[in-house]
């Protein structure tokens, strides 16, 4: 469904009295900025939308509570990546045996990444 379906579709329900102006006005706020919204001033294509993208990411960042082994970073970051959580908890095995930068990552991940 399309930005302007979705924006349609909330006036819509506001009109006929389905939602208060309040949820409208926190509705249209979600649907517009999961949609990427209007660009702001000074803000291109390219690596600007990355970055901001890539903060998005950082910033959804959570540790479940369920598949946690220690402290769920691995399983955190398989939902976000979209990998297994094993080649994650792989990875940062091989990371801890080489100079352990891998057990160092891990337990600032641990730190803070908010659990669900």
């Amino acid at each position: 469904m399309s930005l302007s379906d979705e924006l349609t579709r909330l006036h819509d329900l506001h009109r006929s009295g389905a939602l208060s102006d309040d949820e409208y006005a926190a509705a249209k706020a979600r649907v517009i900025a999961a949609g990427g919204g209007a660009p702001r001033e000074g803000a291109g294509s390219g690596a600007g939308a990355e970055a901001a993208s890539a903060m998005q990411a950082v910033n959804a960042l959570r540790r479940p509570r369920a598949d946690r082994w220690v402290g769920g970073v691995c399983a955190g970051l398989a939902v976000a990546t979209g990998l297994e959580a094993w080649v994650w908890r792989l990875l940062f095995v091989l990371l801890a045996l080489w100079g352990g930068a891998g057990l160092m990552v891990y337990v600032l991940l641990w730190i803070f990444v908010p659990s669900e």
